[in-house]
C-alpha cells in the first residue's frame, strides 16, 4: 500500500523523501533552519525538493533593448515595478507569458510556448516568475497582474484549475508544482498589485492579440 504521505526534506540532517514520519523527524528535530513538509503525492514532494535546490525556482530571462519610457496613464501606478501577462492560443491551448518594467516595457522574461495549458495557469505562473526573477536580483519592487484568478489562487497558494494533467500538458504542469513549492520554502516582501485596466489601458506585458 502506498504511503499516506511524502515528507521532503530540503534542510536538514539529511535531505531526500521519506514515507514515515519518524524517519523525517530524525532529520529535522532539533536541526537550525530545519526545512521540511509533507506532500500527498511523491511528485509533489519531489516538485518541493527540486524547487528549494534552485534557489530560486528557475526562469528563462529574455533581454531586450528597452524602449523609451512614455507616460504613465496614472499618478497611482508605480514606475519601478513589473507587469506580468500571459496569451492562450485556444483555452486550452499553447501558452506563454512575459514580464515587462513597467515603464520602460523591456523584457525580462518569457516562457512558452507550453502545450495545451490554460491562461490563468499562465497568469499564474507569471507571478512565480516574476517573484523568483526579483528575488535572485534581490529587487522589492512591486508586480502588477490584470488576473483576479491568479491573485486568488497566490492567496490561497494553490492553483484551482480544472484542466486534466496529461502527458501533452505535463511540461506546464510541472512548472506548476515547482511554483507552487517555491511558494512554500521562499519568503517575498513584494506587493501583488491588481492593474487597472478600466483606466489605465491594457497591461504593458499584454501580447497584443486580442
Amino acid at each position: 500500500m502506498a504511503p499516506k504521505k511524502y515528507y521532503a526534506v530540503m534542510k536538514g540532517r539529511k535531505t531526500g523523501i521519506f514515507t514515515q514520519w519518524e524517519d523525517c523527524k530524525r532529520q529535522v528535530q532539533g536541526f537550525p533552519e530545519a526545512v521540511y513538509k509533507s506532500y500527498p503525492t511523491r511528485q509533489e514532494a519531489d516538485a518541493a525538493i527540486a524547487a528549494f535546490a534552485r534557489k530560486p525556482w528557475s526562469y528563462s530571462p529574455k533581454k531586450t533593448t528597452a524602449t523609451p519610457a512614455k507616460r504613465l496613464l496614472s499618478g497611482t501606478i508605480i514606475a519601478d515595478s513589473i507587469c506580468v501577462d500571459a496569451a492562450c492560443s485556444g483555452n486550452p491551448g499553447n501558452v506563454e507569458y512575459q514580464g515587462v518594467h513597467t515603464t520602460t516595457k523591456e523584457v525580462l522574461f518569457h516562457k512558452g510556448p507550453l502545450a495545451y495549458g490554460t491562461n490563468n495557469l499562465g497568469e499564474f505562473l507569471a507571478i512565480i516568475h516574476g517573484l523568483a526573477y526579483l528575488q535572485q536580483q534581490n529587487s522589492s519592487i512591486p508586480i502588477y497582474t490584470d488576473s483576479m484568478t491568479a491573485l486568488s489562487w497566490l492567496r490561497k497558494r494553490k492553483a484551482s484549475t480544472t484542466l486534466a494533467r496529461t502527458a501533452r500538458n505535463d511540461e506546464i504542469f510541472t512548472l506548476l508544482d515547482q511554483a507552487l513549492a517555491w511558494l512554500e520554502v521562499n519568503a517575498y516582501s513584494n506587493q501583488i498589485l491588481k492593474w487597472d485596466t478600466e483606466h489605465w489601458g491594457e497591461i504593458p506585458a499584454d501580447f497584443g492579440r486580442k
